[in-house]
This record gives C-alpha cells, structure tokens and sequence, in this order.
C-alpha cells in the first residue's frame, strides 16, 4: 500500500490539502483522454493502491469506490478526441489536468502530478514527479479514478460502435484493434492526428 508519506511532509510545511494529479488515455487511437485531481484525508487508508496500470480491472473497481468514499474532494475532466486532434495530445493532456484541479470542490495548498512537465497554470506551489502514480498516494488515486472513468466512457462507446469492441481494448492500440481499423475503416471517435488512423481518414 502507497503511504501518504509525501502529503504528510508537506502538511509538516503547512500545506494542509495536498492534490495529486494524474491522466489516463494519452496513447489510445479512439476516445478522449481523462484527467483527475484528488484530495485525500491524511489518515486515509487505501490498501492496495498503487499505480492504475499495475492493478487489475476489478481491483481499480474496488479502489475508485474506496477513493469516492474517503477523498476530502475529487475533480474530474474529459477531454474529446476532436480536441486532441485540434490541439495535439501533449497540450490535450495539460488541459486535462487543469481542468481537472479546477474541478475540485475545495482549493488545495499544493499540487503534486505525475510526470516530468506536467506542470499547470495556478499560482499555487506545485511539484511534477516522474513515475508519481507508482510513489504518491493522491497522484495513485487519481491515475486511479482517470482509469475507471475513460474506462466506463469506453464502455458506453462500444454499445454505439459494437463493431470495435472498445469494451475490450478501451481504444488501445492492440493487434485486434488494428485489425478491425483495418477492416472497417475508423469510426467518429478515432483521433486523426494519430498513426495509423491518420493514413486512413
């Protein structure tokens, strides 16, 4: 289980709140990409959190759950395939996590995100760590809830577009996805700005 070891140092500097933020859906060829920020209580006890990837669908089910329980606030944002082809994944992802921080109910005291230049516009003190999702709990519980979230949004997709089985991949580049592109041709939710459904729109 994650510690909260990183919220706790700053609260003893008297950052009381601390936000983690995290994003899910920066690779997949369909969908949008998701972001969250979560505020959680510093005796907050999640067993088992850890970093979305590592965990298995039904565990990130249970955790995302247990985070809406206990979170002091969480704030969400999805942002749509025809932004990211508008403005390119990387600044797609910024505006993610922005929103997302903007999102939440309460105001925190710091922000802490995963990745390496993931920093935000705020005039907040805020801190990008490299592999945060694997090291701080709030950041885990946020890669948490971004995962559940576009999951569940790829799940509504395949019931509009059954024929490439979204509830399956999630939009991932996978041989059967590429396969069914292939077959198919892509569908209104593909990003055109990505290979290889940029050859084929």
């Amino acid at each position: 289980m994650l510690s909260l070891s990183y919220e706790k140092k700053l609260s003893r500097s008297g950052y009381a709140l601390v936000a983690g933020v995290d994003e899910a859906g920066r690779g997949p060829l369909a969908g949008p990409i998701v972001a969250a920020a979560v505020i959680l209580p510093l005796d907050c006890r999640l067993p088992g959190l850890n970093d979305s990837k590592k965990l298995a669908p039904k565990t990130r089910e249970k955790l995302f759950i247990k985070i809406r329980e206990k979170a002091i606030s969480i704030g969400l944002a999805v942002i749509s395939h025809k932004i990211i082809d508008k403005l390119g994944i990387g600044k797609a992802n910024k505006l993610a996590m922005q929103k997302a921080f903007q999102n939440l109910m309460i105001c925190p005291d710091y922000i802490l995100l995963d990745g390496k230049y993931s920093k935000i516009k705020t005039s907040l003190p805020q801190k990008a760590i490299t592999g945060g999702d694997r090291k701080v709990a709030s950041i885990a519980a946020a890669s948490i809830v971004a995962k559940v979230t576009r999951d569940r949004i790829m799940v509504k997709y395949h019931q509009k577009y059954p024929r490439y089985k979204f509830d399956q991949h999630k939009g991932y580049g996978t041989e059967k996805h590429f396969e069914l592109l292939r077959e198919l041709g892509p569908c209104a939710i593909h990003r055109r700005s990505f290979y290889p459904v940029s050859e084929m729109a």
